[in-house]
Order: C-alpha cells, then structure tokens, then sequence
C-alpha cells in the first residue's frame, strides 16, 4: 500500500472531525454576529449598557463600551523635598551663573532689561509677584519665549513669617495660578519677598511643586546706590555657581537697567555663561 493511501477506517475518522470543526466554525461565526449556536448557553457579556440580564448582547453592541466608568488620573508633579534652606547658589561645573530679577514685571523697566538679555543671547530667572504678574501677562509670554525661567516671588510682597500658613499658602498659590494659566505650566522655584524664609514656607513652597532659591551676590539696587556700584558689586562677585539679585519692579529701577548693559558683556567676555536654575 502506498504511504499516502488511506484505509477506509480513518478516512471515515477525518469525515467527523471535517464536519465537526465545520460545526465549530459555523457557531463562532453566528456569535460573533450575535446568535447563538443552538444546544450552547449565551455568551455572558462583557458589560456596557446593553448587558441587561436574560438578553442575549450582540457582540458589536458591548465590545466597543468601557468596561466600568474609569478614566485615568490626572498626573501631578513630584513633590520636591521639604528644605530647611533656601538654594544660595547653582549646583554646576565651571563658568556658570545666574541673573535673577525680583518684583516684576514692569512695563517700564521689564521690557528694557529683556531686549538687553535678547541682545546677548542670555537667560536669566525673573521672580514675579502675583499682582504686577496678572496685569503684565504679555510680558511673562515674552519671558518663556526667550528661554527665561519664571519664579514664585508671592503676590503682594509680604514678609512670610509674620503670615498665618493660610495666608502663605494664598500668597504663594495665586502667584503660581497666573503663572500657570498664563504659561501653561507652573513655576519650579520660588523666593521669599526680603529673602525671609520660615517653616511653613518651605513646607507650602514644596507642596505647590516649587524649590526655594536665594542669591549668593545682591547688588542692593533697590537702594539706587548709583549704575557703576550695581555693576562693580556685580563684576566683584561674579564666581562659579554665583547667583545674582537684582530687581526689574518695585521703584525707579533705571539704574538695574543701565547696569545690566554695562555688566553683561563684561561677564560674557570673562568666560561666562548666564543660565537659568535647573531641577
């Protein structure tokens, strides 16, 4: 007999099995359209509105419908330690440092001091209060348009220590809600107004996402000491990781403005470069 002749016996074996999977087929393909092979229980539904007990749901009805009424969590930033003490000055290698505005925007001084940092191609972080902030917003625009860091400097400038945590908690939250709706996304670092700090501040300041940041060099110019002592305290104490205090708002700030000119090509041509704080 030849290997690939069959005997009558198992030729009769493939029939049934032939008709049997033919069978098979012909009811997976009746449910997936909905019926049910007869002599088979219903298929229990996946769930959806349409899976109402003793009615038989079409396949098509019930796939395509959530399983429950889940939607994903909204993600929110890690919450950043708890400090005991602000950031005095950048964490980095060689010729770095950062020039920080406070109590801006102002459409006076603000605009000046960023056509000079565009001018040279250098960023800078400006720490904005909340109240100068949401009447300026075009400026904060202008401010993330150039790669400048915007900061938390609370909304009205009050010395922290003496509010409740309530007050500090609205201080700093407002402040990082402008920022937000204005940005698109909140601050990372905020300043104590008068560089006091306390316990609550640094606790508030971490559960709205916000590392604190000091100054290592402040220029005074809030005192109008005069444009060439501005720039002498700045060249001065210019240094690896130095972070530098000045103000865009709050008083005539002219003299900030004219000394930012003088200063930056000096720093530029000393070999440094004027960067914002990273996380």
């Amino acid at each position: 007999m030849k290997k690939d002749q069959l005997v009558p016996g198992r030729r009769s074996v493939l029939r049934i099995a032939a008709c049997l999977g033919a069978a098979a087929t012909a009811g997976l393909l009746v449910t997936e359209r909905g019926g049910t092979p007869r002599g088979t229980a219903s298929p229990r539904p996946a769930g959806g509105p349409q899976a109402v007990a003793g009615r038989p749901v079409k396949a098509s009805a019930y796939r395509l419908q959530p399983m429950t009424a889940y939607s994903p969590p909204r993600l929110s930033r890690a919450m950043p330690p708890v400090r005991k003490r602000p950031f005095l000055k950048l964490s980095t290698e060689g010729r770095t440092m950062a020039l920080t505005f406070d109590d801006g925007p102002d459409p006076q001084y603000t605009p000046e001091i960023l056509s000079t940092l565009r001018e040279y191609g250098v960023q800078a972080t400006f720490f904005v209060c909340g109240e100068m902030a949401k009447d300026n917003r075009d400026l904060l625009r202008e401010m993330a348009d150039d790669g400048h860091a915007v900061g938390n400097h609370s909304w009205s400038h009050p010395l922290i220590p003496k509010l409740p945590p309530s007050r500090i908690r609205d201080e700093l939250g407002r402040t990082s809600e402008v920022i937000e709706k204005t940005l698109g996304s909140a601050p990372l670092w905020y300043r104590a107004p008068f560089g006091a700090w306390n316990k609550h501040s640094f606790e508030i300041g971490a559960e709205l996402g916000m590392e604190p940041l000091a100054w290592t060099v402040d220029t005074l110019d809030w005192t109008e000491p005069g444009t060439k002592v501005i720039v002498r305290r700045v060249l001065d104490g210019a240094g690896p990781g130095v972070v530098v205090l000045s103000h865009d708002a709050g008083g005539n700030r002219s003299q900030s403005v004219a000394a930012l000119r003088s200063y930056l090509p000096d720093l530029l041509d000393a070999g440094y470069r004027l960067t914002v704080p990273r996380r």
